[in-house]
């Protein structure tokens, strides 16, 4: 076996998504690992480079997990001939920036969403690292949890018939901050800082449709902010500039109809923080992060609507359990893997910085939607 060390600059890795997920439970993972096996006799070994502008952070992380590189000067990064590839979990507002930077700079490009601030900047990304011959990937991680790759096997397999509707929940309580410290960070909630749960959430939305149901042709959307001050990391109380809650309907290509409601002021009565039901002429399936239950077409009971009687039925009882039959490794972890294949196997991988530019306009619709109060057709974007 021959190892290949494969220098991978992460910017962000100090905020709670890019450290657990990216660093911790992909990069390190893989290390932890030995590597990853291309299967031609290479092994790529992954070195990161924490980015970002808090030194004292960067070190602290850095030492707590024995690495040896660090920088607060994004710019020297991208000058380093030896860094290979370039990866972005910064807070959205400086994303499209750095993007560019690392594009002109020639180096690969994995990043989170959404890639820009609006359309035009996310179009511009894919179109400025085509020109550059870079390879370029957009963390889309809910298409390989567990439930949802249930879900798509369910999909391949013809179980639904012709797919109907989608119904998706999605969220949690983020607590204000008053009283009890609020789980998520603050900028999430100011729009000045590219906070708000549509931009945050549409284009994962957006994905998971596209990919599992078929693209999304329109959208007509209520965005709102149900909790209008929060307190931040100081205990300092502030305004909530950015809508909490989003509530949409989704005209898929093919004809289904996908509900989604996401919000961060919702308390939890189902089995897991998000869960999509998709009904169909032969079945039904509710899948979330991990589970997968379905009711075939034979098996559906017959309630009949008498409000003058308690129901005799324990309709959950009526689901079946699709069985795991694989082993799940983190999503995040999963995606990594593949984008690295095609970086350094030439393997095919289609969720690029265009993929991702459908994320963005899908959020950038959903709020002309909220705030025109109107169904919004949804462009198809052309490579």
């Amino acid at each position: 076996m021959t190892r290949k060390t494969v220098r991978i600059a992460m910017n962000g890795v100090t905020g709670r998504m890019g450290y657990r997920q990216h660093l911790v439970r992909s990069i390190l993972a893989l290390r932890e690992q030995g590597g990853l096996d291309l299967g031609d006799g290479t092994v790529l070994w992954p070195e990161p480079i924490l980015v970002g502008r808090r030194e004292h952070a960067l070190k602290a992380l850095a030492e707590r997990h024995g690495l040896e590189h660090v920088s607060t000067d994004l710019d020297a990064v991208l000058a380093d001939e030896t860094v290979d590839i370039y990866f972005d979990s910064q807070v959205t507002s400086a994303r499209e920036e750095a993007l560019k930077k690392a594009i002109a700079a020639g180096k690969h490009i994995y990043t989170e969403k959404p890639t820009a601030t609006g359309l035009d900047g996310a179009l511009d990304l894919a179109r400025l690292a085509n020109e550059a011959g870079i390879k370029h990937g957009v963390v889309q991680d809910k298409l390989f949890l567990p439930g949802l790759l249930k879900l798509k096997r369910l999909i391949d397999g013809g179980f639904f018939g012709r797919i109907l509707s989608v119904r998706g929940e999605f969220g949690y309580w983020v607590f204000e901050g008053d009283w009890q410290a609020a789980q998520r960070p603050s900028w999430n909630y100011r729009a000045e800082d590219g906070g708000g749960i549509v931009v945050d959430m549409f284009p994962h939305w957006e994905y998971v449709l596209h990919e599992l149901f078929g693209r999304v042709k329109s959208v007509q959307a209520i965005a709102t902010t149900h909790i209008p001050q929060r307190w931040d990391e100081n205990g300092k109380p502030y305004d909530a500039t950015a809508d909490d809650a989003a509530y949409g309907i989704f005209e898929l290509e093919g004809g289904a109809i996908a509900q989604i409601n996401s919000s961060w002021a919702v308390r939890v009565n189902r089995d897991e923080l998000v869960e999509f039901q998709v009904d169909g002429t032969e079945g039904s399936a509710v899948a979330g992060l991990r589970n997968c239950r379905v009711q075939h077409r034979s098996a559906t009971p017959k309630p009949v609507w008498n409000p003058d009687i308690p129901a005799t039925e324990v309709f959950r009882d009526q689901w079946q359990e699709i069985p795991d039959n694989a082993e799940f490794d983190n999503g995040f972890k999963a995606q990594w893997e593949l984008f690295l294949k095609h970086v350094y196997a030439d393997a095919p991988y289609h969720w690029d910085l265009l993929a991702g530019a459908r994320g963005v306009q899908l959020a950038e619709l959903g709020l002309m939607s909220s705030a025109e109060g109107r169904r919004i057709d949804v462009p198809e974007i052309q490579p």
